[in-house]
């Protein structure tokens, strides 16, 4: 057992590290703890922007904002939740991100920020640093944690379970008692061991699920480690039909798909089909391009049902007679060439890829979620922001926005908090023979999870399907379940068992939801 910091915070991305470092600067002691080396996040892949708002005398507002955040939430949104992120993220955006920590923003002539435009924003208002927005991000946050004296970086560690009283309890006696978090189980893959991580508080911000599916702009990382620990943990969970799909991904068969940002449509880039025809102006004749993510994605999934192709393509003419695609996009030219392809010679083929988690472990303004003790920021959670479908560049903000105020809320808390008694918890335990895990056996496990996804629950979904999906999963959870309980613990077989039970979750919310609202779309 280890000694008890006042907050445990899982998860190194925009959220998690801007939450460890809030806390830190108020005097709590913090261990952050990252799955890869700290960097590997999935906020290092976004290549998009941060919302920071355009000048007034433009014409963007507050209340501006927030009317694009709810229309592309379909009705589904937290009112409060939408209110509070377009009155405070910009600013926090720019005191905390530029002004403190000196993330690179591309300047404009006057020396400050120089918003962009993306898809179903009614102003420029994206801050961004080229195309690798979120990598220049991660990079001042990681550099500012490692300096600061008052946060205990843990890297390389994954997510075993939440410790929780009186499941982990000793005593028989705290059955009666409600459940309570006191910080993690963490396993190190390169010891085997399994360690206890004790907290006053806790905080998940362990970010999506995207490589569930087969098709994803996300890291292989991205498996649905905290929300499966919250779920076994019995924290509430909403919304997990809601998965959105970016519309534009390279595709190049055989290959990872690589996101094409959307400031590139933001920048005039038209979606054609073979024959080089712009399609959208057949399913979003007003927005074009523009439109929300749910319905661009589903104009290409129609275009490429219509014509049998396996792509559409994304034409750059447009962009390049304004702008210098080099300068502008470097990360999505160079991932092009390595491909061979000449983005400003050639349509370039472009599929729709699992993108971003809207629903999550359900928490408060505040981050609080309905265990006492945990809090959560980022995509683990779900604030009620992004509604039925998030709106771009949001997500990196909500990130920002609910790791300070977690943080917050969880440090006023610790006078109060009676720190967990190490001796009345159960240690871990390994199976005393435990049976090799065999990586061809998890190879194939998991090409049966994305790729019934991908089929059954993506971006157009029928009861049928996802009935057919919930059968198919049900028998392999239950192997899934089987096989934890009997092999050694290595961090392919954690995010294995993660991967079945967020899988498993998308499923039971997408059939329990006949209604097509934002990127859920059933077509019965």
């Amino acid at each position: 057992m280890s000694d008890v910091a006042d907050l445990l915070v899982l998860g190194a991305g925009i959220a998690g590290c801007s939450a460890a470092l809030r806390a830190a600067d108020l005097g709590a002691s913090v261990v952050l703890v990252a799955k890869d080396e700290l960097g590997g996040t999935n906020t290092a892949w976004a290549q998009g922007g941060i919302i920071g708002l355009a000048p007034p005398e433009i014409g963007d507002s507050p209340d501006l904002f927030a009317s694009d955040i709810e229309a592309a939430g379909a009705g589904l949104c937290r009112h409060e939740a939408v209110r509070m992120l377009a009155e405070e993220g910009p600013g926090l955006c720019r005191s905390f991100l530029w002004e403190r920590l000196g993330v690179p923003f591309d300047l404009g002539p006057n020396g400050t920020p120089d918003p962009t435009a993306e898809a179903a924003h009614s102003a420029r208002r994206i801050y961004h640093a080229k195309d690798a927005t979120g990598l220049a991000i991660q990079t001042a946050l990681s550099e500012a944690v490692r300096k600061h004296p008052n946060i205990r970086v843990r890297e390389r560690l994954c997510l075993v379970d939440l410790i929780t009283s009186p499941h982990h309890c000793l005593s028989p006696e705290r059955v009666y008692e409600p459940i309570r978090v006191h910080g993690a189980f963490l396993f190190d893959p390169a010891t085997g061991e399994v360690e206890a991580a004790l907290a006053k508080r806790t905080l998940l911000a362990t970010g999506g699920l995207g490589y569930l599916y087969l098709h994803t702009t996300n890291p292989p990382s991205a498996t649905g480690d905290g929300l499966a620990a919250a779920y076994r943990a019995s924290a509430r969970i909403v919304n997990c039909e809601y998965v959105q799909f970016h519309p534009t991904a390279l595709y190049v068969p055989g290959k990872p798909r690589t996101l094409l940002t959307e400031a590139l449509r933001g920048e005039g880039a038209w979606l054609v089909n073979r024959r080089g025809e712009r399609f959208m102006e057949q399913y979003a004749p007003e927005q074009l391009e523009l439109a929300p993510r749910d319905v661009v994605s589903r104009a290409i999934f129609q275009e490429m049902a219509q014509s049998g192709e396996p792509n559409v393509y994304l034409d750059l003419a447009p962009v390049a007679a304004h702008l210098d695609l080099d300068s502008h996009f470097p990360t999505v030219m160079a991932a092009c060439r390595a491909e061979g392809l000449d983005p400003s010679r050639q349509p370039i083929p472009v599929v729709p890829a699992a993108h971003y988690f809207c629903g999550g472990v359900l928490v408060d303004l505040e981050g609080r979620t309905s265990l006492p003790g945990l809090f959560a920021a980022g995509e683990v959670a779900c604030t009620g922001l992004h509604g039925a479908n998030r709106l771009a560049s949001t997500s990196l903000l909500e990130g920002l926005l609910w790791g300070f105020r977690g943080a917050e809320a969880a440090v006023r808390e610790l006078p109060e908090a009676a720190p967990p008694e190490a001796a009345e918890l159960a240690p871990w335990r390994m199976p005393e023979s435990p049976e090799p895990t065999d990586p061809l056996l998890i190879d194939q496990d998991w090409g049966l999870i994305r790729s019934t996804l991908w089929n059954y629950a993506g971006i157009v979904r029928t009861g049928a399907r996802l009935q057919r999906a919930k059968a198919d999963l049900h028998y392999l959870n239950h192997r899934i379940e089987r096989f934890y309980h009997e092999a050694g613990l290595s961090r392919e077989l954690l995010e294995l068992r993660s991967g079945i039970i967020c899988a498993r979750l998308i499923l039971n919310a997408a059939l329990q939801n006949p209604e097509s609202r934002g990127c859920h779309y059933r077509v019965d």
